[in-house]
């Protein structure tokens, strides 16, 4: 007894040290616990989280710079992870600049990572900066419910950002800076909460984003935002930061936006803003930071902006502005004037000039106008109805047969009509545009023989650079044929739409006509996307980047070809077929995105103009698309086996060694399959994937499945797999 009364003033210290240390944290759930160390691995454990074993208590671990974890009731609350990889900031990285250094490895899985991520459901805080996460960000990060603050700039992210984020209710605080984000973001007015929106340095545009009015802070700046300033920010009453630096803004800066009472920085630099800034204007007292630099701005300073450089930074060189301070630093107003004209071209200028009565004029005009128009619409519908009937009696005399078979086997074509899912795959293109002759001679330098890449069936294909620096290529088509003008004008309108994410997209096109007798000759010049990256013929030949192809990479880049294809089948009306699809025709850009290459181009023949029956139409438009689904097939059996083929016998070879595997026991299949992608598929995937393959390539045309059937496998084998990922059964071997 004496000796505990010794010990006691010792040991009182420590029995109030656990008293006041919840138990709930002091260990961590065993399932998050293990969720770390996955989230370790999937980063390819990276400086922040090494040294740390079985044996660490993460929740325990001091704070530095690059790492905290906070835990409540034996839950991860706050994690946040600092990594040194760079980022591209706004820049579209250039072929091999994506090195090791950057981001993670080609085996890294971001819909796999999130997927272990989003398990985690109590985090309130979640910070993911340059770490190289590259990849579309998955719809599912809605599933963090908790989440009041998310950061995952810095990194490689891609693709648009997910609707999905706008039903994350709880969230204070949204940054996705420095990544590569592009199309329009989506409606955040419903995230109520939302104080601090940073987007910065991505590509996201053309439209303002859609926002609440509690924003404390926006930063927008490096996009491609292209609008006025919008005047509902008058009704942001909160709002201290505003940054819209470095887009395509233009039109006035409104004259309310320097006097709202909570601002306290304004950068509106290196846009297109233009006119007079009012003298009289008022500027908040809270401003302490105002740039409006390097814009399209005539006229005086506000004497307000002027009398604030000794408490406020206000920075306005680059403008045209009438100010002795830095007269030395603007532009002559001729500048703004000309610059400000070609930044916006006003629609229907010359009207604002005209009197009244040219106004009157212009509407009885455009009244008889409209009436005409409709007149002749109405014209043209009685003439196709009456030829459709008329077509129709003469369809009922096809042989039956022909009719039946056509109706079995000939899937529904679109009417012209492109699906918006589809129009939406083509974000991140310019616009299409028609090229003069000028322009396609100075990209190939007179069509210099060094830029000559092949010359084919398909006419010649050179390199070129345009006059912005990017790199197309020009594919030149000589056309002699009867009737020329009006075929090839049809046909160039389905051109335009040859445009989507997982095909080598058309930019635009040139044409030009000369009239030799005694029939006129056009060369069409079609502008393709340039993709400088290797094939996957290639990426598969390379031992080391096929070892860092793993299934779930291979399946992603499977499912990316069978889109183009689809687009290729039923995007466009009407549809392309006989594609020459070869494996080293499947390009892959600098994320390793499958692109559809060296597919038919829906020009008039060269020969004389055919006419084909009814019938011959008909078989030979389902033997070229049932043509193209072998050959997606073979493809499928390359990136399966890993194994190049040269010959038709080396298809049916390893055809049978897959329909024999598939059959038999796991380890049959298992011999078949690509040795480097041991431990990195669930075998029902790998079986749905190769079971969908040994249908393509059918010896029996109709008895291989559409392009749809094909993608609908493809899909349902990566579900499979990134269910079986999910699950921690990477290390499995199969």
């Amino acid at each position: 007894m004496k000796n505990l009364r010794a010990c006691f003033p010792y040991l009182f210290p420590a029995i109030i040290l656990v008293l006041v240390t919840p138990s709930s944290v002091a260990q961590l759930s065993p399932s998050e616990n293990r969720i770390l160390f996955q989230v370790q691995k999937l980063l390819e454990y990276p400086q922040a989280l090494q040294g740390w074993t079985r044996w660490t208590n993460l929740c325990f671990l001091p704070p530095s710079s690059s790492l905290k974890i906070v835990c409540s009731n034996g839950h991860v609350t706050e994690l946040t992870i600092i990594g040194n990889k760079t980022s591209p900031s706004s820049h579209t990285p250039k072929a091999g600049s994506w090195t090791s250094l950057q981001t993670l490895s080609g085996k890294f899985s971001i819909d796999s990572f999130f997927t272990v991520m989003t398990k985690l459901s109590n985090l309130k805080v979640l910070s993911l900066v340059s770490l190289g996460l590259w990849g579309p960000l998955p719809s599912k990060i809605n599933r963090f419910l908790s989440l009041e603050m998310l950061n995952i700039s810095s990194n490689l992210i891609y693709g648009e950002i997910p609707s999905s984020i706008s039903s994350m209710m709880n969230l204070r605080s949204l940054v996705l800076a420095n990544n590569l984000f592009n199309g329009s973001v989506p409606d955040l007015q419903s995230l109520t909460s939302l104080e601090e929106l940073n987007l910065g340095g991505n590509k996201l545009g053309p439209e303002f984003p859609s926002v609440g009015k509690n924003l404390v802070t926006i930063i927008l700046r490096s996009n491609s935002l292209r609008s006025h300033i919008p005047p509902q920010i008058v009704n942001f009453d909160k709002l201290q930061v505003f940054d819209v630096s470095s887009n395509d803004f233009f039109g006035n800066i409104p004259s309310f936006l320097m006097s709202m009472s909570s601002l306290h920085s304004l950068n509106l630099a290196s846009n297109h803003l233009s006119g007079n800034l009012s003298v009289n204007m008022a500027c908040s007292s809270s401003l302490t930071f105002v740039d409006i630099s390097h814009n399209l701005l005539v006229g005086k300073l506000p004497a307000c902006l002027g009398s604030m450089s000794s408490k406020a930074t206000v920075l306005y060189s680059g403008n045209c502005l009438s100010t002795k301070r830095l007269n030395n630093q603007q532009h002559p107003s001729s500048f703004c004037k000309r610059e400000g004209a070609l930044a916006v071209k006003p629609p229907a200028k010359k009207l604002q000039n005209e009197s009244k009565s040219g106004a009157k004029l212009g509407l009885v005009i455009g009244i008889i106008g409209g009436a005409v128009v409709i007149a002749g619409l109405l014209v043209f519908l009685i003439v196709f109805i009456f030829r459709k009937s008329n077509g129709e009696r003469s369809n009922h005399k096809m042989d039956k047969s022909v009719a039946n078979k056509y109706s079995a086997t000939a899937s529904p074509r679109p009417n012209g009509h492109i699906p918006q899912a589809m129009k939406q795959a083509t974000l991140g293109l310019p616009p299409y545009r028609i090229f003069t002759s000028e322009e396609i001679e100075d990209s190939t330098n007179n069509f210099d023989p060094s830029n000559l890449i092949e010359e084919g069936s398909q006419g010649q294909l050179y390199k070129g650079w345009l006059r912005d620096g990017s790199v197309v290529l020009v594919n030149c088509i000589k056309i002699r044929q009867k009737g020329l003008p009006h075929s090839i004008t049809q046909q160039i309108e389905v051109l335009s739409n040859l445009r989507h994410r997982h095909m080598v997209s058309v930019l635009g096109h040139c044409i030009i006509t000369e009239q030799d007798h005694p029939l006129p000759t056009s060369t069409v010049f079609i502008v393709f996307e340039h993709i400088s990256n290797v094939s996957l013929r290639d990426q598969l030949a390379d031992g080391r980047k096929r070892e860092m192809l793993k299934w779930p990479q291979r399946m992603a880049m499977s499912i990316g070809i069978a889109r183009g294809v689809q687009f290729l089948h039923t995007g466009v009306a009407p549809g392309i077929y006989g594609n020459n699809l070869k494996i080293q025709n499947i390009l892959l850009d600098d994320s390793l995105n499958t692109k559809v290459s060296r597919y038919s181009i829906p020009l008039p023949s060269k020969s004389a103009h055919n006419e084909h029956t009814a019938t011959n139409h008909i078989g030979s438009t389902n033997n070229a698309e049932k043509e193209d689904i072998y050959q997606l097939g073979v493809i499928l059996l390359e990136v399966i086996t890993g194994k190049q083929i040269a010959s038709p016998s080396e298809i049916e070879e390893m055809k049978d060694e897959l329909e024999n595997g598939s059959s038999e026991a796991t380890s049959v299949l298992k011999s078949v399959i690509d040795p480097s992608l041991r431990g990195t598929y669930a075998y029902e995937s790998m079986k749905t994937a190769v079971q969908i393959t040994i249908n393509c390539l059918s010896k029996v045309s109709s008895q291989r499945p559409s392009i749809e059937d094909v993608l609908w496998n493809l899909q349902y084998s990566m579900q499979v797999q990134e269910s079986w990922t999910s699950s921690g059964n990477l290390s499995t071997k199969f």
